[in-house]
């Protein structure tokens, strides 16, 4: 099973922990390989070049699926036709955290700052065109306001560089900003997300605040190279179901909030389609490219 991320970071631990109740499934023991690097197409690439045969797969994000097309003028494969989707994994909420040496104190004075601060709030992300960097960017666009992008080579640098006060602001995925808000390193400012969560109940959801964008995704997905086998899919994709119904690993997955996503191959292959449709628009609109 290929990672396009580090080991640790959300990728890796989802992947580890999927792997092992997979194994019990599949009467198969599972290898975890990360291949990081240039936002996933290192491990894109891998599984797309890989023989057809059920015994490589890749778990994958909305990154590499949705994002990556419209972020780069060419890029090694092609998610709709390099690719047999096999079932849907997790998704999880974000945050937008703020630095104490920022002065943001709440979502309405980061609105305010970040529509008059002169030259602009700087916030961090775990690359270009990761979901960190376009959920920011998306704010931005709605507030009309000027943001200066910090990337950064991860989510967990990037979290850093806000607790250190390097940069301003960012959006987080909310299972890694949550020790820092409940540490009192950083600031909570809102929810991107569809509510509020039990956590944080002082913290607003964006809409709640006036700011209505659309929800940031941030699911994962397990994929195999093109012209999987149906059946193998299927096997696949029940074994993937039976993992995240296992009642520890549900609990393992909540503690982290990453909720898991139950479904079809083709009904994650359409909301990927979907996704990318959507988020082209927005990359083209806000003229991003990937590095």
């Amino acid at each position: 099973m290929i990672v396009p991320q580090s080991a640790g970071s959300g990728g890796d631990v989802v992947a580890r922990l999927l792997s092992d109740r997979l194994a019990q499934e599949l009467g198969q023991s599972i290898v975890v390989d990360n291949r990081p690097g240039a936002n996933g197409i290192v491990a894109m690439s891998t599984v797309a070049k890989a023989a057809p045969d059920g015994y490589t797969v890749l778990l994958t994000g909305v990154s590499q699926i949705s994002f990556n097309p419209h972020l780069y003028a060419s890029l090694p494969y092609n998610p709709q036709k390099d690719y047999t989707f096999i079932a849907p994994v997790v998704d999880t909420p974000f945050v937008i955290v703020a630095s104490k040496a920022s002065g943001i104190t709440s979502v309405q004075s980061f609105i305010d700052k970040a529509k008059n601060k002169p030259g602009g709030l700087t916030f961090s992300s775990a690359g270009v065109g990761n979901s960190t960097h376009l959920a920011m960017e998306v704010v931005a666009d709605k507030l009309g306001a000027k943001m200066t992008h910090v990337a950064y080579k991860g989510s967990g640098p990037a979290l850093t560089g806000v607790v250190a006060g390097e940069v301003d602001t960012m959006v987080s995925v909310l299972g890694a900003a949550l020790p820092q808000v409940t540490g009192g390193t950083v600031v909570p400012v809102a929810i991107v997300g569809a509510q509020r969560v039990k956590e944080l109940p002082n913290v607003p959801t964006l809409k709640e605040a006036g700011v209505d964008v659309p929800v940031m995704p941030s699911w994962y997905a397990l994929v195999g190279p093109a012209g999987l086998d149906p059946k193998i899919v299927a096997r696949l994709n029940t074994a993937v179901q039976t993992a995240l119904a296992d009642p520890q690993i549900k609990a393992r997955l909540a503690s982290l909030y990453l909720f898991p996503v139950v479904g079809s191959a083709d009904a994650i292959r359409q909301r990927a389609m979907s996704e990318s449709k959507v988020w082209g628009e927005f990359i083209r609109k806000r003229g991003i490219q990937g590095l």
